[in-house]
């Protein structure tokens, strides 16, 4: 009797569960945002709405132990918002520019104009950085919003974290030309922002303070080490001075040569520079003295923030003004053009003269060769950093 009451009881599962499955929607989906909330975002937005973008960030071995962080955990959420903001043109004075207008992902997230375009048809003061020459924000320069990190933001490095940096460009009467109090009305109002804000943020307030720490987590969680130079490097784990077996003859030559001239100011592993600002021998054009401007000391004059190479084939114009249209020009400047300063850099002297280089033409064409390795083709491509406006 036993055996028959088990036998019927396991019976009517099966059927009910069969039942259950045969009645199922074939097409349900669970949505990670209410069916309200839905609606207002698919009006406006192309982002996942099953969930988010992975935005976490893990540094590939080789450029781990440099002193940059191996992992930045992102808030994906805070991250997606992040995105919207950072390509949000209303959020400038005549609803021409956002940060993307300067920051373009084919090109590494920098521009190719020798000054970056602004409200009103203006031009801001000099050429606009690559985001994307840095490995990671979050490894580079840290997280800290308190601003005691060594290394800080724009090209005289006026601005101790990212939220400061975010602050100064919506500012900028040449760039955005808004207030923090402006920018939050703009954002108020369009009807998607409080659903983003609302999954950002616990309070879900539309502030300064969540306005600015948003656009951070986008900018943090940008990651670029999946070049042809981080694939063989990983692969092979050989230091720089070794010819790398899957570069060609001319890439090799090019990496000898970076190493043993341009690394000591640059960095050897492409995570951070050794020296982090430095006067590289140009001669200061619209009375631009760098971080002089910013301090007024003799000593400072003409003295810009050392960037990192990531994407440099990608982010011409080069230098603070832009003046130098090619990496050809560049590699020109320091093979003959290097001026004498009081604040030349050391790396850059020989004894109390510029150094020259004196690169031949082939070991020109060597070190654009290896510089191109240095494009990740992955990052410029990624969906999860591109335009989310339909319209």
């Amino acid at each position: 009797m036993k055996q028959l009451n088990y036998f019927l009881s396991l019976l009517l599962v099966i059927i009910v569960f069969s039942s259950c499955e045969r009645d199922a929607p074939p097409d349900y989906q669970v949505f990670y945002y209410p069916p309200d909330d839905l609606k207002v975002l698919e009006k406006h937005l192309d982002i996942p709405f099953q969930g988010t973008y992975d935005y976490d960030v893990t540094l590939p071995q080789h450029l781990r132990g440099f002193g940059v962080a191996a992992n930045f955990v992102a808030n994906h959420d805070r991250a997606t918002l992040g995105r919207v903001l950072f390509y949000d043109k209303d959020l400038s004075r005549d609803r021409t520019i956002s940060c993307a207008s300067c920051h373009l992902q084919e090109k590494a997230f920098a521009d190719n104009e020798v000054k970056s375009p602004g409200i009103e048809g203006r031009k801001a003061q000099r050429n606009s950085q690559a985001l994307g020459a840095i490995v990671n924000f979050a490894a580079y320069y840290g997280v800290n919003r308190f601003g005691s990190n060594a290394i800080q933001f724009f090209w005289d490095e006026r601005a101790a974290t990212v939220m400061d940096q975010c602050k100064e460009t919506f500012a900028n009467e040449n760039e955005m030309g808004m207030t923090m109090s402006q920018v939050v009305s703009r954002v108020k109002e369009k009807e998607f922002y409080p659903v983003l804000f609302k999954k950002a943020f616990s309070n879900g307030k539309i502030s300064e303070d969540n306005v600015l720490d948003a656009l951070a987590e986008f900018i943090n969680s940008m990651g670029t080490f999946n070049s042809k130079y981080d694939q063989v490097r990983a692969q092979e784990n050989k230091p720089m001075n070794q010819p790398f077996s899957g570069f060609t003859a001319m890439e090799n030559l090019g990496k000898e040569l970076y190493v043993n001239n341009c690394a000591s100011c640059h960095g050897v592993d492409f995570s951070r520079p050794t020296v982090l600002m430095a006067h590289n021998g140009l001669p200061i054009m619209d009375n631009d003295r760098g971080k002089g401007n910013v301090t007024g000391m003799a000593s400072d004059e003409g003295v810009f923030k050392v960037p990192t190479l990531r994407n440099i084939a990608l982010t011409h114009p080069y230098m603070h003004d832009g003046r130098f249209a090619t990496l050809e020009d560049v590699i020109d400047h320091y093979s003959f053009g290097i001026e004498n300063h009081a604040n030349l850099s050391s790396n850059l002297k020989d004894g109390n003269q510029p150094k020259r280089f004196n690169f031949s033409d082939e070991e020109k064409g060597a070190l654009v060769a290896f510089f191109e390795t240095l494009t990740d083709e992955s990052f410029i491509s990624d969906k999860k950093y591109s335009d989310p406006f339909i319209n």
